[in-house]
């Protein structure tokens, strides 16, 4: 099916207008976490006496649900994303709030909502429409300097973190904490302040390791392994050393059937044994792809909002998927982040799903009928964004 420029439809307009090469990227991430997804579930499905494919067919339905949601979300003006952000962030803010007054506890902490056999993480939903609305304050402050919007992302920043901290989750605590001080900074705000927060920000994490016995646990084990069990991360860094360049093949490697997190928090790991560290680095170079695009493109854009938007976006999901990285080759604690796309969990792969629409949408090139200047582009008369349409 041909679709001409000359058509007039919701479908012509988004696919003539989305960037292609940021799409396509997402895609790939998509497919390869469907694909790896066969060499990390079967076995963890036998272990715990479910049918073989039971994980890789949740994962399936998962990602092709993820992935309609994108492009779905895609579709949307960046007045609706801010709208839809609104909703998702007031529902996840809800959720969070629930969670700490009836979630299940697990392991000292409660993120979860528990429903007909069914569970939810109301913080993965919360942070990319969390996000989009800093990103939106800040553009309104510049905008409007009678109204405080400053002052509301601050209290908005400070009201997500205290509900992730009291779950306790740490480690959603971090990313969010690093995309929004990069938000502040992106924004041209006093770096004094910026300096103000890493100061609050560094005191939050002693408190957390002084308070949370999980985290002071953690954080000893990986300063001192002499001091507990580290089995989870030195076997995720021996996978590394056994597969070597070009991997052991596939089904050959041995993580999945030892860790009981081999195909959530540590398929990096699985990856790296079975596929190598060629397969490693292009999964990497995928989600390095994501970041360049986006802050290449974007940092161009006149829109203030569509800007820190856009670049917030990228950043909380490609900073998710380095910290995931990190923890697999021993450079940071455990964190308990997932891989975006890639390994299992539905509350995750929907939220992300969710981010990177948007991501998409407040990315599309639109008719700027002002025709107003962009940095090292000529104005030109119903242009797209900026520097004109996506090259194809």
């Amino acid at each position: 099916m041909r679709i001409s420029r000359a058509e007039k439809s919701v479908l012509a307009d988004w696919w003539f207008t989305v960037d292609r090469v940021l799409l396509a990227s997402i895609l790939a991430i998509v497919g390869a976490g469907l694909l790896l997804s066969l060499a990390a579930s079967p076995a963890i499905a036998i272990k715990r006496g479910l049918p073989m494919f039971h994980f890789v067919e949740r994962h399936a339905l998962f990602a092709l649900a993820g992935a309609a949601i994108m492009l779905a979300v895609s579709l949307l003006s960046p007045a609706g994303v801010r709208r839809l952000s609104l909703a998702v962030l007031a529902a996840a803010l809800a959720g969070m709030a629930a969670v700490v007054l009836v979630g299940t506890e697990v392991n000292g902490a409660r993120r979860w909502l528990h429903f007909g056999g069914h569970s939810l993480q109301p913080s993965e939903f919360a942070k990319p429409a969390f996000v989009v609305l800093s990103a939106w304050l800040f553009a309104e402050a510049d905008r409007r300097p009678d109204m405080p919007a400053t002052v509301m992302a601050i209290a908005l920043y400070l009201l997500i973190v205290t509900l992730l901290v009291l779950q306790p989750d740490v480690g959603q605590t971090l990313l969010v904490s690093l995309v929004w001080c990069a938000l502040f900074v992106l924004a041209g705000r006093p770096l004094r302040w910026l300096l103000a927060f890493a100061i609050a920000l560094a005191a939050g994490l002693v408190a957390a390791y002084l308070t949370f016995g999980y985290v002071r646990l953690r954080v000893d084990r990986f300063l001192n392994p002499a001091l507990g069990d580290t089995f989870q991360t030195d076997r995720a860094l021996q996978s590394f050393i056994e597969g070597g360049f070009f991997g052991r093949g596939p089904g050959e490697g041995t993580i999945k059937t030892i860790l009981p997190d081999a195909h959530t928090d540590f398929i990096f790991a699985v990856i790296a044994e079975e596929y190598g560290v060629l397969a490693c680095l292009v999964v990497l170079g995928l989600f390095a792809l994501v970041a360049v695009r986006v802050f290449s493109r974007q940092l161009g854009e006149a829109d203030t909002f569509a800007r820190l938007s856009a670049a917030g976006l990228a950043l909380l999901f490609v900073l998710q998927a380095i910290i995931n990285m990190a923890v697999n080759v021993g450079l940071v604690p455990a964190k308990g982040i997932t891989l975006p796309f890639i390994s299992s969990g539905g509350s995750s792969t929907l939220a992300v799903g969710l981010g990177v629409g948007m991501l998409l949408a407040l990315s599309r090139r639109r008719p700027d009928p002002a025709g107003i200047n962009r940095p090292g582009f000529v104005a030109k008369p119903a242009s797209y964004g900026a520097g004109g349409a996506w090259p194809r």
